[in-house]
């Protein structure tokens, strides 16, 4: 346990942007598998839908910095590719 009021400062804060930061990656594992989940079921509505809401809540997180710039421009390309239909690797 931190014997300095900063550190304890530092802890309370810590805790706050781990559980901040597991809000974001957690919806965006949502919005992922509503993503694929509308490819199965093959309605084209349901995708575009859910890609654009895919996409906006992925830039929203890059900008936050809950997740890095890299990680999102990967999982957009491969929600770009399974809204377009290719076979995911």
């Amino acid at each position: 346990m931190p014997n300095i009021k900063q550190q304890e400062k530092r802890v309370r804060q810590a805790a706050r942007q781990r559980q901040e930061n597991l809000r974001w990656r957690s919806t965006a594992k949502t919005l992922m598998r509503r993503l694929k989940d509308a490819v199965d079921e093959g309605e084209a509505a349901a995708v575009e839908t859910s890609y654009k809401e895919l996409v906006r809540w992925l830039d929203k997180a890059a900008s936050n910095g809950a997740l890095h710039k890299n990680t999102v421009a990967r999982r957009k390309a491969q929600a770009a590719k399974l809204a377009a239909g290719e076979p995911q690797a």
